[in-house]
This record gives C-alpha cells, sequence and structure tokens, in this order.
C-alpha cells in the first residue's frame, strides 16, 4: 500500500505554466530568436538552467546560460509577489486529505526551493509537506529521476510506495524512471503534454481521494 505522495508544483499546485511561457516568450523576443509552441513545451517539467543550455546552445547565444535562468527566475519572482494567485481548483482539499490520512506528503519540483516557499507560504500549504526538492540543487533534472529518488530518500519510504502527481511528460518519465507509481493530470495550460505513461491520467483533483491513491498500482 502506498504510503507517500510527491507533488509536482507547477502545473499541479498552482497553475503557472501560462505564467511561465508569457515570461519566456517575452525573453525570446528579446533575444531575436523564434521558439515554437511545441519546442517551448518540451522544456515543461524540466528546470531553467536545462531549458536555457539547450536554447544558448542551439541559437548560438553570446549569454551564459546562468545569466539567463538568473533574468528568468526573477521576473518569475517579481510576478509571484506582485499578483494575486490561487492554486489550481481542487488540489487544496486533496492536500488536506491526505495529511489527514497521515500519507507523507512532498513537493519535489524543478523550481528554485525560494520559489516553492513562496508559493507554499501564499496559499498556506507549508505545513502540509514533509520536505520540499528542488531540482536545481540536483546534478540531473526531468526526465531524470534524480529529484524523486531523493524524496524518497527523504522521507525514508520505499521507491514502490510513492505516487507522484505530475503534468508533463519529462515528470512522467522521471517517476516511471524512479520505480515509483504515477498520477498523470491534464492540465490544459501547459502545453502539449504525453501523460501517456501515467498509471492513471486525471482531468480534475475531484477524480482522487487518499483511498483511491493508497491502492494504486
Amino acid at each position: 500500500m502506498n504510503d507517500t505522495v510527491i507533488f509536482d508544483l507547477d502545473g499541479v499546485i498552482i497553475d503557472s505554466e501560462p505564467i511561465h511561457f508569457q515570461i519566456e516568450q517575452q525573453m525570446f523576443r528579446e533575444l531575436n530568436i523564434d521558439i515554437s509552441f511545441s519546442e517551448h513545451s518540451s522544456f515543461v517539467g524540466t528546470s531553467s538552467q536545462n531549458m536555457w543550455e539547450s536554447i544558448v546552445n542551439k541559437h548560438h547565444l553570446t549569454w551564459q546560460p546562468g545569466e539567463l535562468v538568473k533574468k528568468n527566475h526573477q521576473r518569475y519572482m517579481d510576478y509571484l509577489q506582485g499578483n494575486r494567485l490561487g492554486p489550481i481548483e481542487g488540489i487544496e482539499e486533496l492536500i488536506r486529505a491526505l495529511y489527514e490520512d497521515n500519507l507523507q506528503l512532498l513537493v519535489a519540483s524543478s523550481s528554485p526551493k525560494a520559489v516553492i516557499e513562496i508559493v507554499l507560504q501564499k496559499f498556506d500549504f507549508r505545513n502540509y509537506f514533509k520536505a520540499l526538492v528542488s531540482g536545481t540543487d540536483l546534478p540531473h533534472s526531468k526526465p531524470h529521476p534524480d529529484i524523486f529518488l531523493k524524496a524518497a530518500q527523504l522521507t525514508g519510504s520505499a521507491q514502490g510506495k510513492c505516487v507522484v502527481i505530475e503534468d508533463s511528460e519529462n515528470g512522467v518519465a522521471a517517476a516511471r524512471a524512479a520505480g515509483m507509481k504515477c498520477i498523470g493530470f491534464l492540465n490544459p495550460n501547459s502545453g502539449q503534454q504525453d501523460l501517456g505513461r501515467a498509471h492513471i491520467i486525471i482531468k480534475s483533483f475531484k477524480e482522487l481521494d487518499s483511498k483511491r491513491i493508497r491502492n494504486l498500482e
């Protein structure tokens, strides 16, 4: 029986992918490069470092990837702090129900730890989560399994007893590579994502409850 639930942040707890797309498309215009929607969508779930390294190499930019990552993150932080945002519908009720049923809850996100903290504090969710894991602190980003293996290590839970909730193809691939069960959340704002490798796919968090997650195989 499953005893740990690992949540992605962007596109699962907060509907932030449109914000990321908007900020990054503006940066692409400033850099005079053309990134298609399909190519942009392929980076959902992975780290900003990974995305900007790929773009800098492909388009032969003179910028260092780290400089663009810093600019990208600062614009996103400014947006978070300057705008009123709410959690995705149904996620608060699900998190509370799982917490009250004594499941271990974690967030494992490609976003920096500071961003994860701001979002969870903004929604008053921080106390529900045993630990937060940022992909920026690890050698490899999703679709590599490092982030989820680290999350399991922090809880002491077996990988086979962990359930990951993801909205991206990269995230689903990382969860499967870590030997964990995966719930794919079909978020229409997360771009063109193939969630076919998830164990189940949902369109609303109202489709989930503690019993279904504990018994997911």
